[in-house]
């Protein structure tokens, strides 16, 4: 049994393949890492800080579901046409803006949002759908009536948002990188909120910090790094999971939000994207195509990934001088660009979700468009979209005071116990 302890210990830190048979529980390093085993060989490097109480004081007492937060009745329709075109009706109570009291949200969606849905080649290039495309407008929207919808998805269900604090025992923090990353991107975040009490856990994805590197590209592709998050989840969850995700790691976020819609309470995005089923034929998180990495021997692969995260800020730089953050071989790299292959996760399983969201997007990002944040909050049910003007692609490290402020505030958010309205609800009477 320590022979295989050690030899899944080296494994991580070495990047050669273990010859371990059973799968091991889990092994603690003396410098407070978990390594755990999600599968026969396959381990991961994990992040996990539970703080003990202030002194003698219990964690915080739980109370009650009934009494605490807000009750949210999620209710809206999803209608796909065979044209490709897509209908969001939001018809619940999240369309009140008195929900919104106490957080700065991107104000009251629309009571029905009506867009195309997009080929995987021109998704980048829609951009989000505002004035252009008016339910019943022009002659489109004649026709539209008469047609027969291919499909239709009725959510109706309630959901009640409550605060998250610190030192709280059923409250538990997932932090997920992105390609090229490591739980090391989230080094500022982690300090800040286990200083308040909370509960992180943090993984490092297959063949990145010091998690194993299989040396097979199937092990890279989607599926495989979401089941590996969905082993990592159900290892920690408790009754309420906050998951943060950044570029890439959005996506395992979203994952995982759809799988378990009872124990996600709310979802950080930060600079993810659109709501755009991944292709290998589009390097959707750096507006890359794989075509080019493939052509580009490896070294430069990598050098240019560099170079341009090197662009960034002066906290990207510091951390690729220091190889902690950044360090993936190109047989990686390449792997995990061929391998984002979701067709799954499009705009229609993106509306399905009925968690609350925090989109966070630095305004210099070279990777990923702010208009397709803006597209992703206006397909999800209840976001929040917060602009950094200092910021780029690795916000979390070129402002974290800031990036730490908002997500601790989204955290405490939670909407104000709802009596009944003071006007008819107007949205289900469709927009002229």
């Amino acid at each position: 049994m320590l022979t295989g302890v050690a030899d899944g210990i080296m494994c991580c830190l070495l990047g050669s393949t273990t010859n371990a048979v059973g799968p091991l529980e889990s092994v603690e390093s003396s410098d407070g890492y978990t390594f755990v085993e999600v599968k026969p060989g396959r381990i991961l490097r994990v992040k996990h800080v539970c703080p003990p109480p202030v002194g003698d004081q219990p964690p915080a007492p739980l109370q009650p579901e009934g009494e605490q937060g807000g009750l949210v009745h999620c209710k809206r329709r999803i209608t796909v046409y065979r044209n490709g075109q897509l209908v969001v009706e939001n018809l619940g109570d999240v369309l009140r803006a008195d929900l919104l009291q106490g957080y700065n949200g991107i104000g009251e969606p629309p009571s029905t949002l009506e867009l195309e849905m997009p080929e995987p080649s021109s998704s980048l290039a829609n951009g989000p759908s505002g004035e252009g495309a008016r339910p019943g407008s022009g002659p489109a929207g004649r026709r539209r009536r008469t047609r027969r919808p291919k499909r239709t998805i009725d959510i109706d269900c309630e959901k009640r948002v409550t605060s998250c604090k610190g030192a709280q025992a059923d409250v538990v923090l997932f932090f997920i990188h992105g390609v090229g990353g490591s739980l090391a991107i989230w080094k500022e975040q982690l300090d800040f909120f286990v200083g308040l009490g909370y509960e992180v856990v943090a993984p490092d994805l297959a063949g990145h910090g010091a998690s194993s590197a299989p040396q097979v590209a199937a092990a890279y592709t989607f599926y495989a790094l979401a089941e590996d998050m969905r082993a990592i989840f159900k290892r920690y969850a408790k009754r309420r999971n906050v998951l943060i995700g950044h570029s890439y790691g959005v996506s395992f976020c979203t994952f995982l939000a759809h799988e378990y819609p009872e124990l996600v309470h709310k979802v950080i995005m930060i600079n993810g994207g659109g709501p755009t089923a991944l292709e290998p034929s589009l390097c959707s998180i750096f507006n890359m195509p794989t075509c080019v990495l493939r052509c580009l021997s490896p070294c430069l692969a990598w050098s240019f990934l560099k170079a341009g995260f090197a662009r960034q800020g002066a906290k990207e730089k510091q951390l690729l001088k220091e190889g902690n953050a950044f360090n993936v071989s190109s047989f990686v790299l390449r792997a995990m660009m061929s391998g984002q292959y979701w067709p799954e996760g499009d705009e229609v399983y993106h509306a399905e979700l009925t968690v609350p969201v925090l989109l966070v997007h630095g305004m210099h990002d070279k990777f990923v468009p702010v208009e397709e944040d803006q597209r992703m909050a206006e397909i999800l049910l209840l976001a929040f979209l917060k602009l950094i003007d200092e910021g780029s692609h690795m916000v979390m490290l070129e402002c974290p005071e800031t990036v730490n402020t908002l997500l601790h505030e989204f955290l405490l958010w939670e909407p104000e116990v709802l009596g009944p309205p003071d006007h008819p609800d107007a949205s289900a009477t469709e927009k002229k």
